[in-house]
């Protein structure tokens, strides 16, 4: 149970990437007030929190009503969180992430808890597939309950970067967050990978099995 655990609170700050999303807060709150920044951190948290909650407990529903397989959304998923992991490496997903920001600054957004904090920087398509494809392999109530824990640990930590962002940008650097963020989008690579694998996997087994050989 721990190493699953681990292995999800890795995936969830790969994804959702806290540090990541701490230069883009402080940037967007500069100029307001310790509380307004503290209440949006809060807010923006909160909400994304909520949004993966309800995709982690009704996404699988959600996918039987679409006509999906929890198969072939692994391996979409998969081949999304590498796709997410070929920007971190090489620096796009920072980028879009910089832009995103100025054009939401530029329109002097006076709340930008919703958008674009909860979604989609927190609670985007990677860590709503993520916690998706994570509760999906992992059945019974000790398992998910490992699978919540670790994506509410990471939440808990992507608050505290919130409120701190300022210091800890100055603690960190520019330079030492981009190798910190190729080296993590490296290991997303891999377990994106891994998701891809057990999708086609359990596909050919169960279409193995579907045909009676």
């Amino acid at each position: 149970m721990i190493e699953l655990f681990v292995s999800s609170f890795i995936t969830f700050f790969v994804v959702i990437d806290p540090p990541g999303c701490a230069p883009i807060f402080a940037g967007l709150t500069a100029g307001t007030t310790p509380m307004h920044r503290r209440v949006m951190a809060v807010r923006a948290v909160l909400v994304a929190g909520l949004i993966l909650i309800g995709f982690a407990l009704f996404g699988e529903a959600l996918l039987r009503a679409l006509g999906i397989s929890l198969n072939a959304f692994k391996i979409a998923g998969g081949i999304m969180l590498f796709l997410i992991a070929l920007e971190m490496v090489f620096e796009k997903r920072t980028e879009r992430r910089e832009d995103r920001a100025e054009k939401v600054k530029a329109s002097e957004a006076p709340d930008i808890s919703i958008f674009p904090m909860a979604m989609p920087m927190i609670a985007g398509p990677g860590s709503i597939a993520s916690v998706m494809l994570l509760m999906s392999q992992n059945d019974g109530i000790e398992r998910s309950g490992a699978v919540l824990a670790a994506m509410a640990a990471i939440l808990a930590l992507t608050l505290l970067a919130l409120l701190t962002a300022g210091p800890l940008m100055r603690l960190v650097g520019a330079k030492i967050e981009a190798v910190i963020s190729r080296l993590l989008g490296v290991l997303l690579g891999a377990l994106a990978t891994q998701f891809v694998i057990d999708g086609i996997r359990a596909s050919l087994v169960a279409g193995a099995a579907a045909s009676g050989h």
